[in-house]
Order: structure tokens, then sequence, then C-alpha cells
């Protein structure tokens, strides 16, 4: 196998992600203009020294079994590299366990880390990227917009490899993530899915999910009706119980707002900017539990690397 080239440093930056988008389940996936910044640095095999701030300070683990090293380590493997000992310092601004992409987001991170690592010696495709962070992921609808950014369509074809297609959303259309304390899991929250479902209710959300891509980069005034679901939301509102109570709320006020991911945060898609001032007031008005709101952007350059300068020794 290959080796990294020793001392190589690259800095990484990926966007948070929404998924599903209401009707479009394990399909549509938006990335959102908030931002895990990374730098990553080869060292000496057996060695690995790792710095967190912000989300997840003092929580996630500081070896082998943080989730970005395990993606790099993995995407090395199948690149054809030894996996180098690493310096990793992360600075995490996405919620953990909030139904914004956080897991997707530090897999892209290892992936496309490890595609700058070895960029010197071997480019990375962006199909080669899809793949790779399919493969830890599982399905791509939240890597696939982390990566390329905006609106994504991501599929499967048959014979097993992950696809998307980007879109550019409607400059009218604004977002706000309304924020709960509470975390859910993402593994509870698919448990909760049935093995089927009534055949009007997946005509309702082919019907809905084709509405909402025109909505979102066309005619954003159909936004509402665009984000009804009748596959996963109903499902699992009984694991999220607030979640459900303010989307309630907020679809009854002409907001359209939906479950972001598995949850529970709540993502609200509006025609115009005063929208996300009023979903955030009624949020902050709700007694059951504290909403941050998020007045974010949607992300138009998806997840980026670049090679960081040599450091060099102080001198004597």
């Amino acid at each position: 196998m290959s080796r990294v080239t020793d001392g190589r440093r690259v800095r990484v930056r990926v966007p948070a992600t929404s998924a599903n988008l209401g009707p479009g389940f394990d399909t549509l996936g938006l990335a959102l203009a908030r931002y895990d910044e990374l730098e990553i640095e080869a060292l000496e095999p057996g060695r690995i020294e790792i710095e967190i701030e912000g989300v997840g300070a003092g929580l996630v683990p500081r070896d082998e079994r943080h989730l970005v090293v395990r993606a790099l380590r993995h995407a090395l493997e199948r690149l054809g590299f030894e996996s180098p000992g690493l310096r990793l310092r992360a600075v995490n601004r996405i919620p953990h366990g909030r139904g914004l992409g956080s897991s997707g987001a530090a897999i892209v991170a290892g992936v496309l880390g490890a595609a700058g690592l070895v960029a010197d010696q071997r480019p990375v495709t962006n199909d080669e990227l899809l793949d790779l962070a399919t493969e830890l992921e599982g399905h791509p609808d939240n890597v696939a917009p982390c990566l390329f950014g905006g609106l994504t369509i991501a599929w499967v074809s048959a014979d097993g490899h992950p696809h998307s297609k980007q879109l550019s959303v409607h400059p009218g259309v604004s977002v706000v993530v309304l924020v709960p304390d509470e975390t859910m899991s993402t593994e509870l929250a698919r448990s909760l899915q049935p093995e089927q479902v009534p055949h009007q209710d997946a005509i309702f959300n082919l019907s809905r999910s084709a509405l909402l891509v025109a909505a979102l980069i066309q005619s954003p005034e159909l936004l509402l009706e665009a984000t009804e679901d009748r596959l996963h939301q109903d499902y699992r509102a009984e694991a999220m119980p607030k979640t459900k109570a303010l989307i309630d709320e907020l679809r009854a006020a002409g907001l359209p707002a939906v479950v972001s991911g598995a949850g529970p945060s709540v993502l609200v898609l509006c025609e115009n900017p005063a929208d996300r001032l009023r979903a955030a007031e009624i949020a902050a008005g709700r007694g059951d539990t504290t909403w941050e709101a998020l007045l974010t952007a949607v992300d138009v350059q998806g997840a980026t690397v670049e090679t960081a300068p040599e450091q060099t020794a102080p001198s004597a």
C-alpha cells in the first residue's frame, strides 16, 4: 500500500444538513450554512492527538473511536493507503443528535480529509467521495448535500452505487431551524417506521415530494402544501411529542414546518425572511421546552478541503 506524505496537513469544512424535508424520505436533503471546521495532519504511525472545541467537547471520544478518524481510516484503506498517525483539531458547531446531519458531516469530514491527504498522489473523484461516505453512513440523503451543497436528490442505482443531483434553491426561500434541548436517536426514529404503508399514502408522498422540488427551486409559494407527509413523521411523533406539537402549531399558522432529519429539531422553509422571525416567536412562546432558533441559509458550496501550509520548526 502507498503511504501518506509525512507532515501533510489539510483543512476541512463541512456543512450541517437537513434530510427528508417532509415528504422526501431518504431522498431529499438540504445543506445548511452552519459548519464544523477541522484540521487534519499526518503523523508517524501509532500517534493520535485529538482536540475538540465547541459541540461535543468533553463528550465525544478522543481516540480511534472518533467518527472522523474512523471514516478517514476507512477511506484511506479503500483508496490503497496505509493509515498514518493523526493529529485532529475540530471546531464543532453542528448540534449532535438533533437531526442536523452531525454524523454525516463527521463521515464526510473524514472521507474528504483522507482525499486531501492523498491528493498529491491519487486524485479522488466526486463519485468516489459519495461512494465512500455512503458506505459508512448507510444511505446518501445526508452525505450528498454535505458533500455538494444546495438541494440534493439522492438515490441508489440497481448496481448498488449511490448517486445525487444537486439543484439550486430559489433565492426567495429562507430557512430557520428550531433546535430543542432534547436529543433523538436516528436508530430509534427508524425503528418506529412500519414495514409497509397504505397505497394511498405512498401516492400522496410521491406527489408531494415532486411538488416540493418544484417549490424549492421555482415556486416557494407552494411550500406549505409541498411539505405535507404521510410516510414517517406521524409514525415517529410518539417519540418526540414536543416536536409534533410545535410543527402542528407552525403549520396552523401557515408556516411550512417539518421534522429535520430524524428529529427532534424542526426545519421551517419560509417564503420570506419575516416568516423566520414569526416561527422563532412561536417556538419561544411554547413552555414545553427551550427551542434555539438558528436563522441560517442554504449552503451552496458543500464541503471543502484545502492543503494547509507546512509547519516549520521554531528557530533556536
